[in-house]
């Protein structure tokens, strides 16, 4: 007996049973993708010595900590794509709370940069990904180019989720 094609992999068939039903499996690849990264982040920065910190608390101390210049919350917002500014905000005091950042002004604003101690956490994650994640990826075989294109279409494809929002809203 042979069986039909199981179809596209996807989390909510209702979804994929219209037109493009890629979108869908590209959602589902994004939502499992975003969960394990999540999940990655947290357990990297806790065998780098550094625990009980989220996935945005990682993605803010990294954020704070690129080009090791001092950040707004209004920059790191931009750069994350988070429109919801009081969980960044929570997030600064808590890694301000750890000693990992360090609070500061630039003219009325305040800013956000890395202490020594959020300097050195970067830099245990760095060795730690290296050590756990690099070698893994680099034996898939993946063209770093492709690599490249992959990140380049997330990127498109947030700001068409992000236009799709304002018409939803505006709606």
């Amino acid at each position: 007996m042979t069986q039909a094609p199981l179809g596209p992999v996807v989390s909510s068939a209702h979804l994929a049973n219209g037109p493009l039903p890629e979108l869908s499996e590209l959602e589902f690849g994004m939502t499992i993708a975003s969960n394990a990264f999540a999940r990655w982040s947290v357990r990297a920065m806790a065998a780098a010595g550094f625990t009980d910190m989220s996935p945005l608390e990682v993605q803010v101390l990294h954020s704070v900590h690129h080009r090791k210049r001092a950040k707004t919350l209004a920059d790191i917002c931009l750069v994350l794509n988070i429109e919801d500014t009081h969980t960044v905000n929570y997030a600064i005091k808590k890694l301000a709370k750890a000693g990992l950042v360090v609070i500061g002004k630039q003219g009325k604003e305040k800013t956000v940069a890395t202490s020594a101690m959020g300097a050195h956490a970067c830099v245990r994650y760095r060795e730690v990904r290296e050590q756990l994640l690099l070698q893994a990826v680099a034996e898939l075989g993946i063209d770093p180019d492709q690599m490249s294109r992959m990140a380049a279409l997330l990127r498109l494809m947030s700001g068409h989720y992000d236009q799709a929002a304002r018409a939803a809203a505006a709606a």
